[in-house]
């Protein structure tokens, strides 16, 4: 039986990635996390965890002991690397742990791995925020695009994909990395733009909340996937990888600005005259404004594209949140 260990099983792409794998495979699961993060996520995989199929380890990527003890205990035959200190805007205040995390945290996962001598299949997973400010005459994104961060979280994930490349290239481990545009569905933090605004219609519908949507930055363009496309994606890399060493950019095919995302979910809601409100708090000194990918490499390897539509994955977005709201009135707000 093979066996796959998935950093951050308890984010929502890693909670996602647990769910297509028990649906599509027999692998076992190692689900690597901190003792401090929150399992929300995969409450729902009780009784996967109950019955073996899912082991869950105390994995920290600050910690290279931990580290190194998963990687050498376990001895994976694959390896989705999606743990991350993952919220652009924080990263503002938080340029250290960001770095540590992301940098650091992705060169102790390999050096583990080359400590323990094993070779499995890893999936890296950087980000499109690397490419950051581009120039409209630029798009759409191709890999070969330069990188212009507009983040501490965005020049942490230029590390992350350099040092996969770095491993690769000088010990030949079986690395291919992801750059996933947006991505978003049910589970995702409301530390992200669409998911606060969902978030924030359920509890205006709970009269937890003034008939005011709080917004940061509206004009910034995004290229929409839902998570559960990316986690098929993913999955694509892990089962039947094309080629070693390559980075691929990766993402839906509809395009927006962040104001339309905001206006359909207010559209879905029962409560009329939802207005809207900028809060300069929620503004990132810079932004990456113009996020539009080509994914004709991703899609030429691996034959792969997004199934689930823009308005789906926003609705369901918006029942996850009613779901958890309705559970929980003291949910706080962000």
């Amino acid at each position: 039986m093979k066996k796959i260990l998935i950093t951050g099983i308890s984010g929502m792409v890693g909670s996602h990635l647990a769910d297509y794998i028990l649906k599509k495979t027999n692998w076992k699961i190692i689900g690597a996390c901190r003792w401090r993060s929150p399992l929300n996520n995969i409450i729902h995989l009780s009784k996967y965890i109950n019955q073996g199929k899912i082991k869950l380890r105390y994995f920290d990527l600050n910690d290279y002991s931990s580290i190194f003890k998963v990687i050498s205990e376990e001895k994976p035959d694959m390896i989705s690397h999606l743990a991350a200190q993952s919220f652009p805007k924080s990263s503002f205040d938080e340029r250290e742990i960001t770095y540590n995390t992301n940098i650091l945290g992705t060169d102790r996962l390999l050096d583990a791995v080359l400590k323990s001598k094993i070779n499995p299949i890893i999936h890296i997973c950087s980000s499109s925020e690397i490419f950051g400010r581009v120039k409209k005459k630029d798009l759409p994104i191709n890999e070969d695009n330069h990188f212009h961060p507009a983040s501490p979280y965005a020049i942490s994930k230029i590390g992350t994909d350099l040092i996969a490349k770095f491993y690769y290239e000088a010990y030949n481990l079986k690395i291919i990395t992801t750059r996933m545009f947006t991505h978003t569905g049910p589970r995702r933090s409301d530390f992200f733009a669409e998911s606060s605004f969902a978030k924030q219609v359920a509890l205006i519908e709970n009269n937890l909340q003034k008939k005011l949507i709080y917004v940061g930055n509206l004009n910034s363009l995004r290229t929409i996937a839902d998570v559960r496309d990316a986690v098929d994606a993913y999955f694509r890399i892990l089962s039947k990888p094309h080629k070693y060493g390559e980075a691929y950019n990766i993402g839906g095919k509809f395009s927006c600005k962040i104001s339309d995302i905001v206006k359909f979910l207010i559209s879905q809601s029962n409560v009329k005259n939802i207005k809207i409100k900028i809060d300069k708090n929620r503004i990132r000194p810079i932004d990456a404004d113009l996020q539009i990918p080509n994914t004709k490499k991703f899609l030429n390897h691996y034959k792969w594209k997004p199934k689930i539509g823009f308005e789906k994955t926003l609705i369901d977005l918006l029942n996850y949140w009613r779901e958890v709201i309705s559970v929980n009135k003291n949910y706080p707000n962000r």
